[in-house]
């Protein structure tokens, strides 16, 4: 189990978010590379009907999956505190024959309603047996889910970094020659490899969990299974709906802006939330269990929130001002200058990104609390609603009213989220997270609304001058909440690793 360098709540926050976030930074290294190369080679045809097949197998995934990747963190970081052996290897079994055996079943069920699934997607059946070929990446997903779920559950966190770069790099360096090859007809093979990649590269570290060796009996396979679904089905409807909504949103952008549409989105999609990816991943590895663990104490959670939330928007701001400065640039460098449509998009979407930091904290106390039907409504909701939101603004607006509707939807889900816990645990924002708000809104406002009315050089000037101010800010904030204890303690923890 990984300890933390201090005791220092943010402290904590920040371990697991440097942890998490140099892993990360390899990661976009190696996916801007990889994203640069299949835009230049496949264009925004290409890289939608790439995002299209990917919807197609994250929805089946999301189904039949069962959520138990999620729960199986819960059950086995659960087996891992009680320190019993016997325990912890009956949860890994039942967690690896439940992932082998949903693997399967997905995998057969994308085969036998591949027909269904091309026409829903495509309108035409034509690519019904591609889907049929991707069905593998599905048993490749669930496989590798059940595994890295043993990593994180018993806490293994720079495994799990090392985990997601490797996988990065490999996909990369095995997958791009067969684009370079094959152009359109590569997309298949460069999924398959992909999730082949990350089945490898999961079963390589989580080989390195010690596990006692026990006579496991189906019937106590079942007892298992029972309570590793019980809790994931809560995290599969959650996935599944956002899945679904997405799979959904694509299918409408085809309809009504094309092929080319669904690219633009997908390029835009990615790139307002590659910076911010790292924040909320943080929140998944370490705040989600600390939070759990003081559910029943109101008080302790409102702080642990709370502390999670300043962390996260003094984080953020820096990245989204960056993103939003240098829109234009960042397209061009990362895709090419025909994905330059997807302008409008990205800069609403990164006013939703925003309120996504803020409002995450707060969904994982309705998950923390067992409050398993209230999570399930209000993510029902707020799906439904980007849904509808896309329909009815990408038909006044265009493309960039997808933008705008992502927007839209988290300004109506935080105050959603705001109210329900409230109501739950009397939840309310501290006054240095107002005036860190009020700040981050300012100046997020300003860097939106620059193009508009000065020339590009004035508000890139300006945008730059806005970045170097916020993150002089959050610097000297993060230091005074962390303290030259964690500091100290953290080189120290750096020297070792290194060997020094």
């Amino acid at each position: 189990m990984q300890t933390n360098p201090t005791k220092n709540p943010y402290g904590q926050i920040l371990e697991s978010t440097t942890v998490v976030g140099g892993s990360q930074a390899i990661n976009l290294i190696l996916g801007v590379i990889r994203t640069k190369i299949l835009a230049v080679l496949l264009g925004p045809a290409g890289i939608g009907l790439m995002g299209l097949y990917t919807a197609v197998t994250s929805t089946v995934s999301a189904i039949t999956g069962m959520g138990i990747e999620s729960s199986g963190v819960r059950q086995i970081a659960a087996a891992a505190g009680t320190g019993d052996a016997s325990r912890i290897a009956h949860t890994i079994a039942a967690l690896r024959r439940s992932a082998l055996g949903l693997g399967f079943i997905g995998m057969l069920m994308t085969i036998i309603f591949r027909e269904q699934l091309s026409r829903l997607t495509f309108g035409t059946a034509e690519n019904s047996w591609s889907i049929a070929l991707l069905s593998v990446t599905i048993l490749f997903t669930a496989v590798s889910g059940g595994q890295i779920a043993l990593i994180q559950g018993t806490r293994r966190i720079p495994d799990l970094a090392m985990l997601s770069v490797l996988g990065s790099f490999l996909g990369t360096a095995v997958s791009i020659p067969i684009i370079f090859l094959l152009g359109n007809d590569g997309i298949v093979p460069f999924l398959i490899t992909l999730s082949l990649m990350g089945i490898f590269c999961s079963w390589w570290y989580a080989r390195k969990i010690p596990i006692v060796s026990i006579a496991f009996r189906w019937l106590d396979t079942l007892r298992e299974i029972k309570g590793l679904l019980s809790f994931g089905l809560v995290f599969m409807s959650s996935g599944l709906m956002l899945t679904a909504a997405m799979y959904f949103v694509r299918i409408l952008l085809v309809r009504q802006v094309g092929m080319d549409g669904v690219g633009l989105y997908q390029a835009s999609t990615t790139l307002s939330s590659i910076y911010i990816g790292i924040v909320l991943r943080s929140m998944g590895m370490d705040f989600y269990p600390r939070l759990t663990a003081v559910e029943a104490d109101n008080n302790a959670c409102n702080q642990m929130v709370n502390q999670q939330t300043e962390v996260g928007l003094l984080i953020a701001v820096p990245g989204i001002l960056l993103t939003l400065t240098f829109t234009p640039l960042v397209i061009q460098v990362l895709y090419s200058a025909s994905f330059i449509p997807a302008y409008e998009v990205l800069r609403w979407q990164i006013l939703g990104v925003f309120l996504r930091v803020t409002s995450w904290p707060l969904s994982y106390v309705l998950l923390a609390k067992g409050k398993k039907l209230l999570y399930f409504c209000t993510e029902l909701t707020a799906n439904s609603l980007h849904v509808l939101l896309v329909w009815i603004s990408v038909g006044y607006f265009g493309l960039p009213g997808a933008g705008m509707a992502f927007f839209v939807l988290y300004v109506f889900y935080t105050i959603l989220l705001l109210v329900i816990v409230n109501r739950i645990t009397q939840f309310r924002w501290t006054p240095s997270i107002l005036r860190i708000m009020a700040l981050a809104c300012l100046s997020i406002a300003a860097t939106f609304l620059l193009p508009h009315f000065v020339s590009q050089i004035s508000s890139l000037v300006a945008g730059a001058l806005l970045i170097l101010i916020s993150t002089a800010y959050s610097l000297r904030a993060l230091y005074q909440l962390a303290g030259p204890t964690w500091i100290a303690a953290s080189c120290r923890k750096l020297k070792a690793r290194l060997g020094d």
